[in-house]
């Protein structure tokens, strides 16, 4: 049986979407910003410039992917992979709203397919594939589509012989997708494996704030190198439902960037300025010289 060549594969699809619905702007509400660390009031588009940390507490607020992307990487370098995979409703999932429904307006607002981007890029002339999460895309959530970009970029940083950086944002596994997105926990981890074991290439794990659940029950745990951002929440299941379960009360600092750091979790801390130089630096001193 031969099949429709104009019908969408499963995978692979350019929506008209985002074509035609870029990225949504913020709205007039959406100008100012208070500061969870200090309280002070910020402008925004100020705060954007630089990287989108306070100035004067030092808090580093979570980061578009895109911005982050085009600050870490040098300019014109970026070449990005895998940009039109889309994400199905395979469980016909509803949890009072359906699933697809739930995608389609995400996509919409977001003007992407789904929560990650990678691609090929340098970093002060070091050759890497890297990735990160879009937390403003459900959460930052797993999904099939997810780990398939993952697996995809270990897979080509392992033939091409490059590095592999993957900087985290994220609520963990897309529930949505149920046992397709655990899946993605060992897919990722299997080419992560071949990665290193076959290729001899290493992988720089980036931790941001929140990077939590099934992602940081894999890959994200996993680097040669674990770098994390300030004050970055890092965890299986959050504070308050582990306080909630145990009925304890958690150590001061519990699940912080620098709480794992003290316990030996997390390599390095790195403040959002230096990151772009200090992932040069690690690349260089870790890939295999010819």
């Amino acid at each position: 049986m031969s099949q429709d060549p104009n019908a969408p594969r499963w995978f692979e699809q350019e929506p008209a979407l985002l074509q035609a619905e870029p990225r949504t702007q913020p709205a007039k509400k959406d100008l100012w910003v208070r500061c969870p660390g200090c309280d002070q009031i910020l402008f925004r588009a100020a705060l954007a410039e630089v990287m989108g940390v306070c100035h004067h507490c030092g808090h580093h607020h979570r980061w578009d992917s895109l911005a982050r992307l085009h600050a870490l990487c040098d300019e014109g370098s970026f070449v990005r992979h895998d940009q039109y995979v889309a994400p199905v409703d395979a469980l016909a999932f509803s949890d009072g709203r359906a699933y697809a429904e739930r995608l389609r307006s995400t996509q919409r607002a977001q003007g992407e397919l789904d929560a990650y981007v990678a691609g090929s890029a340098t970093l002060h002339g070091v050759e890497v594939e890297i990735g990160t999460f879009n937390f403003r895309f459900m959460g930052g959530s797993m999904g099939s589509v997810v780990g398939e970009l993952i697996t995809r970029q270990f897979e080509r940083a392992a033939a091409k012989k490059r590095p592999a950086i993957v900087i985290s944002a994220s609520g963990g596994a897309r529930m949505q997708e149920g046992i397709l997105s655990l899946m993605q926990m060992a897919k990722t981890c299997a080419a992560l494996g071949r990665l290193r074991d076959e290729a001899k290439m290493p992988y720089i794990s980036v931790l941001t704030d929140p990077t939590t659940g099934g992602v940081a029950a894999s890959f994200a745990m996993l680097g040669d190198i674990i770098v994390a951002e300030p004050h970055a929440l890092v965890g299986f299941a959050g504070p308050r439902v582990i306080r909630e379960t145990i009925r304890q009360e958690l150590p001061e600092g519990f699940q912080t960037s620098e709480y794992l750091l003290e316990h030996g979790m997390v390599d390095l801390i790195v403040p959002r300025a230096e990151l772009k130089d200090t992932l040069a630096r690690l690349c260089r001193h870790l890939t295999p010289r010819a």
